[in-house]
């Protein structure tokens, strides 16, 4: 870990990473429910399959954390995410999307507070390191509602992301 940054940075950057942590347990929760036909299946022409939104994730969070942060070459074909087709098991894609936040936490706990501050561009957007990061975790969790959203839809089911917790208990002061 870095040690030239604040208590805050370091506060920022586990809560980011435990939001990507959590993103990844429901991705794998839900998808492990799915048949490689449900995987793919997409709900109507305007909108993607699971597995895509999965590799979509992939591009995604590889250009902005690891080329954006990391400086390592931009070889993202965003295009193609859409229009190849795959044939990963939602085992293969949860073990890459856990491959790949493993990189992502090293870029992360490498960073120090100029580069978190310094300003980046990425995909054809003006954003700071912060900003980085905000924009990985929103997205992730975003694309995450949306799987849950089309497994649920499938499968008339619950997927428990929660179970054995009271999500009713009340705030402590």
């Amino acid at each position: 870990m870095n040690e030239n940054r604040s208590d805050l940075a370091i506060d920022f950057m586990d809560n980011a990473i435990y939001r990507m942590e959590e993103s990844l347990r429901m991705i794998a929760k839900s998808t492990a429910i799915l048949t490689e036909e449900e995987l793919w299946k997409k709900p109507n022409d305007a909108s993607n399959s699971i597995g895509t939104i999965v590799i979509h994730l992939k591009g995604n969070i590889t250009q902005y954390i690891l080329s954006g942060l990391g400086a390592k070459e931009d070889l993202r074909q965003r295009d193609l995410e859409f229009s190849v087709s795959y044939n990963y098991s939602a085992k293969e894609l949860n073990q890459q999307l856990r491959k790949l936040l493993d990189e992502v936490k090293i870029v992360l706990h490498d960073l120090n507070a100029n580069e978190l501050t310094k300003t980046y561009y990425v995909q054809g957007f003006k954003l700071s390191g912060l900003g980085i990061i905000l924009h990985v975790v929103e997205h992730l969790s975003y694309h995450t509602g949306q799987i849950a959203f089309w497994i649920k839809v499938m499968k008339n089911k619950d997927l428990g992301f929660y179970e054995g917790l009271d999500l009713n208990t009340k705030n402590e002061n």
